[in-house]
């Protein structure tokens, strides 16, 4: 038996978590052949099954339940060092991973953060539209921003602002129809849990939906179309569409900026989460 490397075991995390190949290959950020290619590699270093494969998925062998918590104890050593070693770092040089709500990382932080950019040169920040919770301890990223306040022990959570939400239509849209002749921009199934559209819900009352979408800058530019009306959050530019006065949407909405603990010691990371704390508080 030949002595594995830490990435035949990460593939091999990423499946046992996922189930499929297509979800571990997601995960991973690589094609599905490469996460079979690699579980291949690795059952021949080890000289055993760890896998059955099924059409529908794979399935732990006796001898791969048998790796996986040790496996897990890998992992989490390996992102404990780099933890570590992330928050020693002083200069302010490097790459920053900042996760944050797809309309969020589009209408705030990207055109927000442009005077960063020049204050902070050797730094390269790296931003992530993303629906999921990123996974601070895996160090899937240096910096999240999240609707949900984590509970997490070694994370450092801050509030950053508090988000609203309105009713907006294009203003030739609402001249043209009466409100019980309004359709709605709605969210998708991933996106239904939100308060804002469990509030959306109860004041269309029998209207329809018209069009829905995942992506709130999808819904902002079919409002502006003329689409139909649409309930968004106060950072969309002002003036572009008109804000319905009545209903008044009563949702209220945290956004929190979190860290772990031992990362947010680096001085790149601490600065760009300074300027983010700057940008979304001011």
């Amino acid at each position: 038996m030949s002595q594995p490397n830490w990435d035949d075991l990460r593939f091999f995390l990423a499946l046992h978590d996922a189930g499929t190949l297509s979800g571990a290959a997601r995960a991973a950020g690589v094609e599905h052949t490469t996460v079979a290619r690699r579980i291949d590699a690795l059952e021949d270093k080890l000289g055993v099954k760890l896998f059955d494969r099924f059409p529908k998925g794979w399935s732990l062998t006796a001898a791969g339940k048998a790796l996986a918590p040790h496996a897990r104890k890998m992992e989490e050593s390996l992102h404990g060092l780099l933890r570590e070693a992330s928050g020693g770092a002083t200069a302010l040089s490097g790459k920053v991973r900042v996760s944050a709500p797809p309309a969020v990382t589009a209408w705030v932080l990207a055109p927000g953060l442009q005077p960063a950019l020049h204050k902070l040169p050797g730094i390269e920040i790296d931003l992530r539209a993303e629906l999921r919770v990123t996974d601070l301890m895996r160090r899937e990223s240096d910096i999240a921003i999240r609707y949900n306040r984590p509970t997490s022990p070694g994370l450092a959570v801050r509030s950053l602002a508090t988000v609203t939400y309105q009713l907006c239509a294009s203003e030739a849209y609402l001249a043209t129809r009466a409100p019980e002749q309004w359709e709605f921009l709605g969210y998708d199934e991933l996106l239904q849990h939100t308060p804002q559209h469990e509030w959306l819900e109860k004041v269309r009352g029998a209207r329809r939906y018209c069009l829905r979408s995942n992506d709130l800058g999808t819904l902002y530019q079919a409002a502006l179309a003329g689409s139909g009306v649409a309930v968004l959050p106060d950072y969309f530019p002002d003036g572009s569409l008109v804000r319905v006065e009545a209903p008044v949407c009563p949702v209220k909405r945290k956004l929190w900026i979190v860290m772990h603990e031992d990362v947010r010691r680096a001085a790149p990371v601490r600065a760009v989460a300074d300027e983010i704390i700057a940008l979304m508080t001011a």
